[in-house]
């Protein structure tokens, strides 16, 4: 089976600590379980400990270094061959370095706006969208 490239923008990541029962949450299971394949950076992992450690999201210290761990120990680390410019707002390019260095196949963002709606073969989409693909039984 051929295993699916990924990337995660950080607010998917949020939204899986913050609803347990959510899309996002089901995303982030599917993302570190094969045949998918999760990608990272170092600037990403550090988004992703900085943005659900801050206070005004009361995200328990317990579920933040559940979900850290999860993702540190399934995803695959890598260094973006390159720096870019390209999304509208300048925080959001270390994922599109990372899925261009990954060769992801998808981005899944709850922001699309920021992104374009292709880089080079990676694809990005939302969660639901995600789950349609991979998961199609889920989708209500």
């Amino acid at each position: 089976m051929i295993s699916l490239r990924l990337i995660l923008d950080t607010n998917i990541i949020v939204s899986a600590a913050i609803k347990p029962d959510g899309l996002q949450r089901t995303v982030l299971l599917l993302a570190i379980t094969k045949p998918a394949r999760l990608y990272v950076t170092e600037e990403i992992i550090a988004e992703y400990c900085d943005v659900l450690s801050r206070p005004e999201l009361k995200i328990r210290k317990g579920l933040r270094q559940q979900l850290l761990g999860l993702i540190q120990n399934h995803a695959y680390l890598i260094k973006p061959s390159r720096p870019l410019q390209v999304t509208s707002d300048p925080d959001d390019d270390k994922f599109l370095e990372c899925a261009d260095a990954a060769r992801a196949d998808y981005l899944v963002t709850g922001n699309q706006r920021h992104f374009p709606k292709f880089w080079k073969k990676t694809k990005v989409i939302t969660s639901r969208e995600f789950i349609a693909i991979v998961a199609p039984h889920l989708v209500r």
